[in-house]
């Protein structure tokens, strides 16, 4: 059984304000039972495989942009997509950044402390901030966010645009998406592997997100899981391997 550690789970009984990840959001958004049953029980979906080279795109990238920023000019990408604006400096930049800290904000209705850990951040001649999101792959064809499977890259881009704005910052509709495709069409690998990067805007809409809180609020205050998501392949799983071998004593123990 692969458990929570117990400090972090939620008790309905409390009035401390509980702490609530952008990734626990996006857990809940795709499976309420899934996140019930992490966020309240402490059973967790089995983890995934780091991607080492996605993260050390990203950590270059960081730095790339961090050049940038330390002289207060525009990276080259900016100036190739004809978008007026620099790397954003501020003396919490680093706690922004760490997953285990970002920023924050106290959503009084469902007493969440809402947390996220953004990429980076851009900033205009309006004073706007600009939230940017470092993304990394490998394919031959045109590089988009249109799929359905991305609409958690948006909902991810929404919540730092919230999360900002609750922190009193001036904050642009428009957040960007870095977007780095490793070329395969190389004759050899050579030791090195290189990318076309593109630069894609996106329109975020944060209207969904206090709504979604107090409903998140109301599934953890309840004394049972939620029904599973239709399209949920871990609540799936669990389902068909009851099926077929109900009386294995491991089963007797799930939660679902």
């Amino acid at each position: 059984m692969y458990t929570s550690r117990r400090r972090s789970l939620f008790d309905p009984q409390s009035t401390i304000p509980f702490r609530l990840s952008r990734s626990k959001i996006e857990l809940y958004t795709k499976c309420p039972r899934c996140f019930y049953l992490d966020r309240r029980m402490g059973v967790s979906q089995p983890p995934g495989f780091p991607f080492n080279l996605n993260s050390a795109v990203d950590h270059l990238l960081k730095k790339e942009f961090d050049i940038h920023r330390a002289k207060n000019r525009a990276h080259p990408l900016m100036d190739a997509y004809g978008l007026d604006a620099v790397p954003f400096s501020h003396q919490k930049l680093d706690e922004w950044r760490d997953p285990f800290k970002g920023i924050t904000h106290h959503h009084i209705p469902s007493n969440f402390i809402v947390t996220g850990g953004v990429d980076d951040i851009w900033i205009n001649p309006a004073g706007e901030l600009i939230i940017v999101d470092y993304k990394a792959t490998s394919k031959d064809s045109e590089i988009t966010i249109d799929a359905e499977w991305q609409n958690s890259y948006k909902r991810q881009m929404e919540i730092y645009q919230w999360l900002f704005a609750k922190n009193d910052f001036k904050v642009s509709r428009t957040g960007y998406f870095v977007y780095c495709n490793g070329k395969r069409d190389r004759e050899a690998f050579d030791a090195k592997l290189e990318f076309d990067i593109k630069l894609i805007p996106y329109q975020g809409d944060d209207s969904w997100i206090a709504p979604a809180l107090n409903e998140i609020r109301k599934y953890l205050m309840q004394s049972t899981p939620p029904l599973s998501s239709a399209q949920c392949e871990y609540c799936e799983y669990v389902e068909a391997v009851q099926q077929v071998a109900p009386h294995t004593p491991a089963l007797k123990k799930t939660l679902f």
